[in-house]
């Protein structure tokens, strides 16, 4: 068990690939559902989550993606980072994205999500990027405050053409 303190001492973390598709579905199904049903109702929250609970391939191929892991081998997080913003090939100078972050529901509070994060921030930081942007959930505003990020703007995050969720544009220094 973590020490206090040190909570993120028997987690480990690895590279996501293709191959791991369905156990980041399952993590997203276990983190998604339940954390954001207090912060939006079912009717725009079960449209996004059809979507948002799918693994994207494109994040699994990069090298970029990572899996979340407690010592008995359970998968408790998954999240990663991209140099375009998300659903754009949009690129700027400096700037990277917080991509898929999730924690499942019962390892809350645990530490995954800081160590997915520090993970990422070690691979931007040494490619050069100065700034980290996440496009959070309402429900997640505080854990990426936590980690340092400042809100910028509420905005909607559009999904396809008939599913947008509201969300809170994020950033912060690396």
């Amino acid at each position: 068990m973590a020490k206090p303190g040190n909570r993120a001492s028997n987690i480990s973390i690895r590279v996501a690939t293709p191959e791991d598709a369905g156990l980041v579905e399952d993590v997203l199904r276990r983190s998604y559902p339940p954390l954001m049903a207090a912060s939006y109702p079912p009717e725009v929250l079960n449209p996004a989550l059809e979507l948002m609970c799918r693994a994207n391939p494109g994040l699994l191929q990069s090298g970029r993606f990572f899996v979340a892991f407690q010592s008995d081998g359970e998968a408790l997080g998954c999240g990663g980072w991209s140099p375009n913003r998300p659903g754009t090939d949009e690129l700027e100078a400096g700037r990277a994205h917080i991509r898929h972050f999730a924690t499942v529901e019962t390892a809350i509070g645990k530490g995954v999500g800081k160590a997915l994060y520090k993970r990422c921030a070690l691979d931007v930081s040494m490619l050069g990027y100065r700034v980290f942007e996440a496009y959070s959930s309402l429900n997640a505003e505080g854990f990426y405050a936590a980690l340092g990020f400042r809100a910028i703007e509420q905005t909607v995050l559009r999904m396809g053409p008939d599913v947008a969720i509201a969300s809170i544009r994020m950033e912060r220094d690396i």
